[in-house]
């Protein structure tokens, strides 16, 4: 059998046309484990009410963000694929679960390659239904219609792999290298409650009250929130932080559903009202510096802390294209590729 990996990101529109970012937010947002109603609210939530408000906001963020090699998370991924392929011997496709290049075209990619058995790869550290679930589920989905003769292997949730513990918590430390700051927070893309609730595979131990978290259970393979901390807990061990200078927000919640807490916006904002003068903030979900990480947080968390009172904003990058993350994903893929999977 011949071995390949697909990489799997998030998801760009193809530009800062309001069109584009209609059609992109229109298959994201119509992804059932993304908004996980029946279909008929999901389509008049989706089509009839953020669809005719939401893109032309949309397109004016992606616009202060827009590089001009096209979207900075498709540029980085790309960057990326482009890093570890030459580190490995082992073919490599990229794809994006919404926009292009499709799952679809990834998959063919490999295929014409030769590849029957292909490695996962969501490029997603901690697990939840709208990132990695959803990849999983559409790549079966295709496998099966399309590539009946190819087994996967999906890479697990590495949130807490002392490898990207490592990494991460190296990258933060030289970013505030110098950097005089008085609180790191710990920024994650935020899920609405039910979506922790929906996959407690034990269908009791997941409270959400943040006992549960720390509870040892089955239910923290899949566990989003608990994963969260957890990556928290470690890169805080490996960098020697004092409890009280660190914290966790979820940030980017959609709609008026109960939302992991506490809010990113707000806890910067409290911060700079508190007193707290000098802010650093980094977003370990994303492995890719993108819209959520580049406007979201640089641009619209830093004029709320500058507003509320602060007066330094720092930023911490992704892990993007750092030399030892590419060493990391090719020496995980070269370790697969040498071993004997378990396919799915």
């Amino acid at each position: 059998m011949s071995k390949g990996v697909l990489l799997v990101n998030l998801g760009s529109p193809d530009s800062t046309d309001p069109n584009d970012v209609k059609r992109y937010l229109d298959e994201f947002l119509m992804d059932e484990r993304v908004i996980d109603v029946p279909y008929w609210a999901r389509s008049l939530i989706v089509r009839g009410i953020i669809l005719n408000t939401r893109p032309k906001k949309s397109a004016a963020a992606y616009e202060k963000i827009w590089w001009e090699e096209g979207s900075p998370l498709i540029v980085l991924s790309e960057q990326l694929q482009d890093k570890v392929d030459r580190l490995t011997a082992v073919p490599i496709a990229l794809a994006m679960r919404y926009g292009k290049p499709s799952i679809m075209n990834g998959l063919q990619e490999l295929h014409d390659q030769g590849v029957d058995e292909v490695l996962l790869f969501p490029l997603y550290p901690q697990f939840a239904m709208a990132t990695t679930e959803t990849i999983l589920v559409l790549a079966e989905e295709l496998r099966k219609k399309h590539f009946p003769q190819m087994s996967f292997t999906s890479v697990p949730a590495f949130y807490n792999h002392p490898d990207y513990i490592r990494v991460l918590a190296t990258s933060i430390a030289e970013s505030l290298e110098g950097v005089d700051y008085e609180h790191l927070l710990f920024s994650y893309h935020g899920v609405p409650k039910r979506h922790i609730y929906k996959r407690d595979i034990t269908k009791s131990h997941c409270k959400v009250d943040g006992s549960c978290c720390q509870t040892p259970s089955a239910a923290h393979k899949f566990c989003y929130r608990h994963q969260c901390y957890e990556t928290t807990r470690l890169v805080a061990d490996y960098l020697g932080l004092d409890d009280n200078r660190y914290s966790v927000s979820f940030q980017s919640r959609l709609g008026f559903d109960p939302w992991l807490q506490p809010y990113t916006d707000r806890t910067i904002e409290r911060f700079g009202l508190a007193g707290k003068k000098k802010l650093a903030v980094v977003t370990p979900a994303f492995v890719s510096d993108c819209l959520e990480t580049l406007e979201e947080i640089a641009m619209e968390g830093k004029e709320i802390f500058l507003e509320a009172g602060g007066e330094e904003f720092t930023v911490i990058p992704c892990l993007n294209v750092r030399q030892d993350w590419v060493n990391v994903l090719a020496r995980w893929i070269d370790e697969w590729a040498l071993a004997q999977p378990e396919t799915v």
